[in-house]
């Protein structure tokens, strides 16, 4: 017997139930989180240099937001779709 299902066979006499999507989910989400900041700390240090370029600069944190939530979104989908 292979040594992850005796842990599987372990956690499962001791109550725990889940599967590894939401561990994996849990990780993945570190991702997304890092670009977030990345993208408003950014624009923030770009808003202080240049106070004209207000507008232009929302518009692309707001896109560059949408783009790192649509990856945790995609995460969590993931954790469903290809339960173990």
């Amino acid at each position: 017997m292979s040594a992850a299902l005796e842990m599987v066979n372990l956690a499962a006499e001791k109550g725990v139930t889940g599967n590894l999507g939401s561990v994996g989910y849990g990780l993945a989400a570190i991702g997304p989180g890092i670009g977030v900041g990345i993208v408003f700390g950014n624009g923030t240090q770009a808003l202080a240099r240049q106070p004209e370029a207000a507008g232009l600069i929302r518009q692309n944190q707001i896109l560059g937001f949408a783009f790192c939530e649509a990856l945790a979104l995609i995460g969590i989908v993931m954790g469903f779709i290809f339960r173990s």
